[in-house]
């Protein structure tokens, strides 16, 4: 029995080295499984962190290019030719101390790199520009990168301005050339204006007035018995208590003020107006194709009637143009393009009729008194186009020869000036165009789009935007329609958006404002029992898109509107995708 159990033993002896060994092998798997999951997994974490920051140089490089168009808003110019995003665009590379490394777009060349990023955290970016003429919006498509990964996005980025509100003014004030006030109220009330005896011509929001977007003013806001619907700010910043004036014109105080949002008004920074709307003027010249305006628009010169069709054409008169593009500054030179119309019919009675010329801008300029300009025709008073009186419709002495002052028009001389750059105009637009005069702009009967989606329009004056009411007396007018509606974005850069003699007659029902409006000072659009009661609605499509060329304020910076990732346009050695 003793034998049996010791030969027993000394066979497992022999078991018990596969079993020691297989133990092992398991034990060094499990060991082998566990540093290669520990391993992966820290390669797959630091994947995912490369991944997730690459996004974020890539929103990096929208950053970079958005400084840089708020420095120099002449950056759109800028961008690679040979990237294919760029491809419909009109875009060169920066030189000199200029140069730019984001614009690179082939393998090996370097990325720009994100100042504090780690992993190599760098950007590239493309440009499209093409859309920037015809809704001020310019296309990134930004890529970002961090180690092996790279990610890219797309951003539409669009100036801030004056158009991302239904109300703007400078001065809440009405303007001192038409009020007869002192120019020493053309102050803000928060910088003085406060001290100044009288109100200077303040107008309040009241009798139930009802703004229904966004509003800003620079200056202290009068509000009584007004409801605004959307957000408003203004640059008046008191220490404490309200951030407007809630006093009638009068100088009475008020309540009834209603704000749809909290907070409101809130503090918002002075908004700069630009001095001038000449920066249209040298829209229309055709030496700078490869300077700034690679699509010059259309020159008038003179008081212009522009029926606005809804076919998609224009009818032009315009009696004083001789050219309708020019060279140089001042102007030496000229042109007549077939986009502009035919100068013979310009200048006749019926007017010219053609298709609007696509995405661009209309200016209208005084005659010119300067004898090396295109469009000088003399100084003297008979020194007029052909067969053109400087009359009104049946003969009244100070007209413009194209049918203002209309029958029965009682108007003062300085209304409708023969050699004012005066543009008058409505109709139905079927486009996008922005029309702009250096002197006023009189808008004659309804504006409206043609298609509601698609149509824009600007009107900007250099001087006052004037809703026409023609007076047959201090107590009558002399249209006998009801109502008036205007689809448009509307600037008056160094005056006020008024109707034309407010105060006469008994009403004229409802002005309907579809779209944004943009003043130096403030108009008036009903006084007593004359003008028009207000209906301003936004059009909620300008915080997308503008009128073309429109002008933007002096300091002006860049928003991203919209943005989505794409699919990566590189990978991490900077070659396409």
């Amino acid at each position: 029995m003793i034998r049996f159990l010791h030969a027993r033993i000394a066979g497992e002896r022999g078991a018990a080295l596969p079993m020691v060994i297989g133990i092992t092998v398991v034990l060094g798997l499990l060991v082998t499984t566990a540093v290669a999951f520990a391993t992966g997994g820290f390669r797959q974490a630091a994947a995912t962190q490369e991944w997730s920051a690459s996004l974020a140089a890539a929103y990096a490089g929208v950053e970079d290019y958005q400084s840089r168009l708020s420095e120099d808003t002449s950056y759109i110019q800028y961008g690679n030719p040979a990237a294919a995003f760029s491809s419909t665009s009109d875009v060169r590379l920066p030189t000199g101390t200029n140069a730019n490394a984001a614009f690179n777009v082939t393998a090996g060349q370097p990325w720009v790199t994100v100042p504090g990023g780690v992993g190599g955290t760098s950007f590239r970016y493309e440009v499209d520009n093409s859309k920037y003429a015809s809704s001020g919006v310019i296309r990134v498509r930004s890529t970002g990168k961090v180690g092996a990964e790279t990610r890219t996005i797309v951003a539409d980025l669009r100036q801030s301005g004056f158009i991302d509100f239904l109300y703007f003014t400078d001065y809440e004030i009405q303007d001192p050339a038409f009020s007869g006030e002192s120019s020493s109220c053309v102050k803000y009330w928060w910088d003085g204006r406060s001290s100044i005896y009288g109100n200077c011509g303040e107008i309040a929001f009241g009798s139930n007035d009802v703004v229904d977007g966004p509003a800003h003013s620079n200056d202290t806001i009068r509000i009584c018995n007004a409801t605004f619907l959307g957000a408003v700010t203004t640059s008046y910043a008191p220490t404490s208590g309200l951030r407007y004036n809630p006093r009638n014109s009068n100088g009475s105080s008020c309540s009834g003020q209603t704000f749809a949002l909290p907070g409101s008004p809130a503090f918002s920074p002075v908004i700069g107006m630009p001095a001038t709307n000449s920066q249209h003027l040298r829209e229309t010249r055709s030496d700078l194709i490869t300077n700034g305006v690679p699509r010059p628009g259309c020159l008038y010169t003179g008081p212009t009637q522009i029926q606005l069709n809804s076919n998609g054409t224009i009818t032009v008169r315009s009696p004083w143009t001789i050219k309708t593009r020019i060279t140089g500054s001042p102007a030496t030179g000229g042109s007549t393009p077939a986009e502009c119309g035919n100068v013979t019919q310009l200048n006749s009675t019926s007017g010219a009729t053609f298709a609007l010329p696509a995405s661009n801008v209309i200016y209208v300029q005084d005659v010119p008194a300067v004898s090396s300009d295109p469009n000088y025709r003399g100084t003297k008073k008979n020194d007029l186009p052909s067969g053109l009186k400087c009359e009104g419709a049946d003969g009244q002495s100070n007209g413009n020869g194209i049918g203002y002052p209309t029958y029965n028009e009682v108007a003062s001389s300085s209304s409708y000036g023969c050699r004012s750059g005066d543009l008058f105009v409505k109709g139905t637009l079927s486009g996008q165009t922005t029309l702009s005069a250096e002197h006023y702009v009189y808008i004659t009967g309804d504006i409206r789009y043609n298609d509601p989606q698609e149509d824009v329009l600007g009107l900007v004056g250099n001087d006052a935007v004037w809703v026409w009411n023609p007076a047959r007396s201090s107590y009558q007018t002399v249209l006998t329609d009801n109502n008036r509606r205007i689809d448009a974005a509307i600037l008056s850069v160094g005056h006020t958006f008024a109707v034309q003699n407010p105060s006469v007659g008994y009403g004229r029902g409802t002005l309907t404002v579809n779209g944004a409006i943009a003043q130096k000072f403030r108009g008036i659009v009903r006084s007593g029992n004359g003008g028009y009661s207000k209906n301003y609605v936004y059009d909620t499509r300008l915080r997308y898109t503008a009128p073309p060329k429109f002008l933007s304020p002096v300091t002006t910076t860049y928003g991203v509107n919209v943005w989505i990732e794409v699919s990566p346009a590189f990978n991490s050695s900077g070659a396409k995708i």
